[in-house]
């Protein structure tokens, strides 16, 4: 049967597209000249002269200087995106607390605040607390009103509703947080997993930035993993892909349940296994603090990273089993501190469980990689609403 001839674009519609493809280069690399837009997306030089004016009449780009010193005229104009046209914020919840940023439309950050939650606290308190900080630091950056809200939490997100779904784990104020924000925020609130975000982080910043396809595989205080196949992130049918925690795993006590994930991965992996294991090895005492595994980890001497990437490798193996992703990347702060010295050890003991050729690169950007997730998910909402679909 012959193929149906593709139908050629409208007018309109390629007006659309090669604006927003212009657009999407401003973004990427900045201020640029018209013929250096022209050189970039192989348009004519009357058409980017016309999506040029069409984008600058509409508030969308703007003049912002010349390119060279020697230069004077149209043809050095340095256009850019007009910055001010929406401001955004991320918020990263953690069970301690909150971490939020303000920042304009191309991700630029404007101010930051952190805001402590004790261990107690009640959780009216907890949040009206988080509120008012994002309300203030807002106002300090400018941003009088917000346009875009983006929320990494841990937890699973219903994928139907976009909703953090409710968790015996969690504390409590998590959810009544996210109601609060979508009530009192005159703007567009979206909730994304924690290990999704820096998944999407890694991907546009960090050490995912030349893979379609790998897996993030996230050691913190908690165990977690997200899946990006050909580009694009994979959540599951209930938003629970990469719940590696309660991957069932040679040598723990029991098996994990559907209310706990003890005796699962997280048993071998996670910030008390990890501590548990340094006091073995003799690096640390006993009840030291979670926040301490990213310490211990970093400064660990060899034979305690082989432990622990003997560890790391059983629940990486099964992932890899399963999916096949090509790479690996050991996210978290635990990930982060491990750096190659962990990554190298866990590729090594992976090539000789599996048949499948994996690379494990250690991740780049760390605990801030939700928060850097949280901001990317809120500019790339926000441009899909404000820039043109139609031409």
């Amino acid at each position: 049967m012959p193929a149906t001839p593709a139908v050629p674009a409208s007018p309109r519609t390629a007006r659309a597209i090669n604006d927003r493809l212009a657009l999407r280069l401003l973004q990427d690399e900045g201020p640029l000249t018209a013929g250096q837009l022209k050189e970039r997306t192989g348009l004519s030089r009357p058409t980017v002269a016309d999506l040029v004016e069409r984008l600058t009449a509409a508030g969308l780009i703007t003049v912002v200087g010349e390119s060279g010193a020697q230069r004077r005229g149209p043809n050095a104009r340095l256009y850019g995106i007009v910055t001010d046209l929406a401001h955004l914020a991320a918020l990263d919840v953690r069970t301690e607390g909150v971490r939020l940023v303000v920042a304009d439309l191309m991700g630029t950050v404007l101010a930051e605040a952190a805001v402590p939650v004790a261990a107690g606290e009640e959780a009216s308190a907890a949040v009206e607390h988080t509120v008012a900080t994002l309300e203030r630091t807002a106002k300090e950056a400018g941003a009088e009103r917000l346009h875009t809200v983006g929320v990494g939490a841990p937890g699973l997100i219903d994928p139907a509703t976009g909703s953090l779904r409710d968790s015996s784990g969690l504390p409590r104020w998590h959810r009544s947080l996210i109601a609060a924000l979508q009530e009192r925020l005159p703007a567009r609130v979206l909730v994304e997993n924690e290990t999704n975000l820096a998944a999407i982080a890694e991907r546009r910043d960090g050490a995912a930035r030349d893979r379609e396809t790998f897996v993030l595989l996230w050691l913190g205080l908690g165990i977690g993993a997200a899946v990006v196949l050909d580009g694009k992130l994979r959540r599951g049918a209930s938003g629970g892909t990469g719940e590696v925690g309660f991957l069932p795993v040679p040598g723990t006590v029991g098996l994990p349940s559907a209310s706990g994930c003890d005796g699962g991965f997280h048993s071998l992996a996670g910030s008390a296994a990890i501590l548990e294991l340094a006091a073995e090895h003799g690096l640390v005492g006993p009840r030291e603090p979670l926040e301490r595994a990213a310490d211990v980890v970093r400064s660990g001497p060899p034979p305690f990273l082989d432990a622990l990437a003997d560890r790391v490798a059983l629940g990486a193996a099964a992932v890899v089993a399963v999916l096949d992703p090509g790479c690996v990347v050991l996210a978290g702060e635990v990930g982060r501190a491990g750096g190659e010295a962990l990554a190298g050890r866990v590729a090594e003991r992976l090539s000789r469980m599996s048949p499948l050729a994996t690379e494990v690169r250690a991740g780049e950007l760390g605990g801030g990689a939700v928060l850097r997730g949280a901001l990317l998910m809120a500019r790339e909402s926000a441009q899909t609403t404000l820039y043109p679909t139609r031409g």
